[in-house]
């Protein structure tokens, strides 16, 4: 690529200031960590920020968020900076976002848009683009007056990306029929889910999750293989994906990729991608995927406990994995982590380090949820037996002139199957101290 072509690409990027508003309890320093976030949104967005803005208040103000004086100020910075664009971390009403702008002459968006635009611009399949939508339109409803003709006409670029037709060019009733389209057809991809996870309900189910760029599809990749795409940037991937891997001899699970949690996801996301969410939701175990390098990461754990009670993901057995420990440069909190969650597990997934700690720890999970039993099968019977063998491990066996006896464990996911071929054999559950015993 040439000089004047990379010159040309970075004057694309959209110039902007980062607005947070301090409200007690909260305090300024943590404010300004939630703007590093938002910068790193607005990157992936495809945007610069060029200043952070912090203003502290003892409320919200109604009219503006923030207080008049400073959206006098801000109104000056941008001319004095060229800045196109003003990103605000909480969100906005309708109402302070025509104010702002009116008085700042700039486009304003909130975080909840700034969010909604990149996974506009991520969806790839159909099913995502769908949900995508459908929330963007929920999002836009409220805020469909004259005033979004700047947006469409004077400002475009980020934060802008329609779901469709303009929203000066959509009415209320066009959008609100959409909606009723989209929710249907989502229901019938729900529907379409809820019967392949049917159809893997005799498998064990893990389901990744965690904070956005901790490194789920990195941790997908190195367990399944090469599946999904990864890089080191929010919302690298929006759709789920499903896959078998193996965590020990005879111990196969499938692993599915959930779209990575954030603060302040918006709700209508949340909403929108319940099919998608429902992955979690239905587990065996979840594996808590951690970045322990991020000076937030305790913020961020609550943040996904808090995202997984909202979806009805409560009460699953879950697995601390504490991600990036080749890039964490001090010891010390790897060693408070272990104290806090002494079953966690620490691995570098980019590198591949302790990924077999890793399988040992989940293939334990899974064993720690079977079943065992001895039945009695009939001399006569017992080339029956060996198809039992296929679905359980047989733990010991003893026979005697009419008998044989079997100590069986196995997934309790296939008690239905395993009761079918022992109804086959003409076997019956025995008690330990019906067994003959070895002399």
């Amino acid at each position: 690529m040439s000089e004047q072509k990379l010159h040309t690409v970075a004057k694309e990027r959209e110039r902007a200031i980062l607005v947070g508003v301090t409200v007690y309890p909260e305090t300024r320093e943590t404010t300004l960590e939630h703007l590093d976030e938002l910068e790193l949104l607005l990157d992936t967005a495809g945007g610069d920020s060029i200043m952070k803005v912090v203003q502290g208040l003892p409320r919200h103000d109604g009219a503006f968020l923030l207080g008049k004086g400073k959206v006098e100020e801000l109104a000056q910075m941008v001319e004095d900076d060229n800045i196109s664009l003003i990103v605000v971390d909480d969100e906005l009403s309708p109402m302070q976002s025509r104010n702002l702008e009116k008085v700042i002459k700039r486009k304003v968006i909130d975080r909840t848009q700034l969010i909604l635009d990149i996974f506009a611009s991520r969806a790839q399949s159909s099913e995502a683009r769908t949900q995508v939508e459908l929330a963007q339109l929920q999002y836009m409803l409220p805020r469909l007056t004259r005033q979004w003709t700047h947006l469409s006409k004077q400002f475009g670029g980020i934060g802008t990306k329609g779901p469709g037709e303009t929203q000066i060019e959509t009415d209320r009733r066009l959008i609100r029929d959409r909606i009723s389209h989209l929710r249907e057809k989502l229901d019938k991809i729900e529907t379409q889910r809820e019967t392949q996870r049917k159809g893997r309900a005799d498998q064990f189910r893990v389901a990744l999750v965690g904070y956005t760029n901790a490194g789920k599809s990195t941790l997908m990749n190195e367990l399944a293989g090469p599946t999904v795409h990864a890089e080191d940037r929010l919302f690298a991937t929006l759709d789920t994906t499903v896959r078998q891997i193996d965590l020990a001899p005879g111990r196969r699970a499938l692993l599915s990729d959930t779209v990575g949690f954030i603060r302040k996801l918006p709700p209508n996301l949340i909403a929108s991608f319940r099919s998608t969410l429902a992955e979690a939701k239905e587990a065996d175990v979840l594996l808590h995927v951690v970045d322990i390098a991020s000076p937030n990461l305790m913020d961020q754990i609550s943040v996904v406990d808090e995202t997984l009670r909202e979806i009805g993901a409560v009460g699953i057995p879950t697995l601390m994995v504490f991600n990036k420990v080749d890039v964490l440069e001090d010891p010390d909190v790897l060693a408070e982590l272990s104290g806090r969650y002494p079953e966690s597990v620490a691995i570098s997934a980019a590198r591949g380090l302790h990924i077999s700690a890793l399988r040992e720890r989940m293939a334990a999970m899974m064993e720690a949820t079977y079943v065992e039993r001895t039945i009695r099968v009939p001399v006569a019977e017992a080339n029956r037996i060996a198809k039992i063998h296929e679905y359980a491990d047989v733990l010991d066996k003893r026979y005697d002139d009419e008998y044989g006896y079997y100590r069986l464990r196995y997934s309790p996911k296939l008690i239905e199957h395993i009761e079918s071929l022992i109804a086959a054999a003409h076997a019956e559950t025995v008690t330990a101290g019906a067994t003959p015993v070895e002399h």
